[in-house]
C-alpha cells in the first residue's frame, strides 16, 4: 500500500450496547501515514467508535474497511491479524509480568515488506523509560509507564495502523509531553 493511500474507512457506522444505540452513521477515513483526532466530549461516543472498529463492539449497520477488506464482522482476532493494532484505554497490561515479557506477549510476525520491524531495542529508543525498567513487574509502573508499555506492546505486532484510546487519560503533563513526541515518531 503506497503513501498516503486509504488504510481505514468506516462508512455509516452503527453500534449499540444492548438495546442503546450509541453511533448514529459514523463515517471516517485515514490514510497511511497520517494521524487523525477523533474529538469529542465525554459520552460522545470516542471509544465507542474505537471498540466498533476493533470489533469489540458489533456493528449494527455501515462498513468497516482495513486495506481494502471488509472487516465490520470479523472478530477481534481476526482484524489484529489484518494489522490493525488497539490500544484500550484502560491499558489491559499483564501486571504480573515483567516490561520485556509483555512486549513479547504482542510478538507478532514479520512487517509488511518495506517495512522495519519494532523490536524491544526500537521500541525503547522511543520510550527510554521502558528501557530502564525492562525487568521490572508491570505491577510497579506508575500509570504513564504503563500506557507506554500498552502502546509499546501492541507496536510489536507491527502493525499497519494503531488505535489509540485515550492514550493521555490521567497522566501528568510531563508524560503526555514525552507521549506526544513518541506518537508523532511512530
Amino acid at each position: 500500500m503506497r503513501q498516503g493511500s486509504v488504510i481505514l474507512k468506516v462508512e455509516g457506522l452503527d453500534a449499540a450496547y444492548g438495546r442503546a444505540q450509541v453511533l448514529f452513521g459514523v463515517s471516517l477515513s485515514l490514510d497511511r501515514g497520517e494521524t487523525v483526532a477523533l474529538m469529542g466530549r465525554n459520552g460522545a461516543g470516542k471509544s465507542s467508535t474505537l471498540k466498533a472498529i476493533m470489533g469489540l463492539l458489533p456493528a449494527r449497520a455501515g462498513s468497516i474497511q482495513f486495506a481494502g477488506q471488509e472487516i465490520s464482522r470479523l472478530p477481534t482476532y481476526r482484524i489484529a491479524r489484518l494489522g490493525l493494532g488497539y490500544v484500550p484505554e484502560e491499558r489491559r497490561i499483564f501486571t504480573d509480568l515483567s516490561v520485556f515479557e509483555n512486549l513479547q506477549v504482542g510478538l507478532r510476525g514479520p512487517p509488511q515488506a518495506g517495512r522495519r520491524a519494532w523490536t524491544p531495542e526500537r521500541l525503547f529508543s522511543i520510550f527510554p523509560n521502558l528501557a530502564e525498567m525492562r525487568g521490572r513487574q508491570a505491577s510497579q509502573m506508575s500509570g504513564g509507564e504503563q500506557q507506554m508499555l500498552s502502546i509499546a506492546r501492541t507496536l510489536m505486532g507491527n502493525p499497519d495502523a494503531i488505535l489509540l484510546d485515550e492514550p493521555t487519560e490521567g497522566l501528568a503533563p510531563v508524560i503526555v509531553d514525552e507521549m506526544a513526541v513518541a506518537v508523532q515518531r511512530m
